[in-house]
């Protein structure tokens, strides 16, 4: 009899213990927390700190005395982890490599922003300008980003000099989520959505970019800086003619 009472709660001890296990498995493991910024739509609300961003920017910048140019290559070799192709998606199994160039200006205190960053990049594929704007004192405000893109089917300068309009703005603020604007083409499912009522937005983050390509001086620039990396002329020429070919 006591041996049967002894196994009998062996029976109920065991799977007891198990589960504190667990439980503190569970406990341990760190929780991940997903947000998904609505790009397309945003509310009239998230227009409103965006249009308030937008118009805190400096149109014609003091910048002080200290500055950065640097230019270099990006290989991306295979597409992350956390990226994961759709059902109908083409995932070319070919490294990615871009050609960038970076410029960099400190502004002259006091002011809302403290620095200042353009990048210009070209895979061969996409020519993609970025501008970051970053706040002195982040309060609720972190950083602004400007951002467009064309195919790269021309030249640096030939983009450069049509003032590409703007295809994105992001606001990264402290301690909240982030909020963004992007222009949204059709899906498979459905037509573009309609944006025309953030027209304004995307003109005045457009106007943004033309005023700091202009004070950057990034037209004279960026094709110098290109043009001392090797083999990026000729590999993007290469890859556009390419393209030129095929879509012909």
């Amino acid at each position: 009899m006591p041996r049967l009472l002894i196994f009998f709660l062996a029976g109920v001890l065991i799977p007891a213990s198990l589960i504190c296990q667990q439980a503190d498995n569970s406990a341990a493991r760190p929780q991940v927390k997903v947000n998904v910024l609505n790009v397309c739509t945003p509310s009239a609300e998230e227009q409103k700190e965006i249009a308030v961003g937008l118009a805190q920017i400096p149109r014609r910048p003091a910048f002080g005395e200290d500055f950065e140019i640097s230019h270099g290559r990006s290989t991306l070799d295979q597409v992350p982890d956390f990226l994961q192709a759709g059902q109908n998606a083409k995932m070319s199994d070919k490294p990615s490599v871009s050609s960038y160039v970076r410029v960099r200006r400190e502004f002259a205190a006091p002011g809302t922003f403290s620095s200042v960053q353009y990048s210009f990049s070209n895979d061969g594929q996409n020519m993609v300008e970025t501008l970051v704007l970053h706040v002195r004192d982040p309060k609720d405000l972190i950083e602004i980003s400007v951002e467009d893109s064309a195919s790269a089917v021309s030249s640096a300068e030939t983009m450069l000099a049509a003032n590409t309009p703007a295809s994105r703005v992001r606001l990264e603020r402290f301690g909240k989520s982030s909020i963004a604007l992007a222009r949204c083409l059709a899906a498979e499912n459905g037509p573009a959505p309609d944006q025309s009522v953030y027209e304004p937005l995307f003109a005045s983050a457009s106007e943004v970019l033309t005023d700091y390509r202009r004070a950057l001086g990034v037209r004279r620039t960026v094709p110098a800086e290109l043009a001392q990396i090797p083999g990026a002329k000729a590999s993007a020429e290469t890859k556009s003619g390419q393209k030129a070919k095929a879509e012909k």
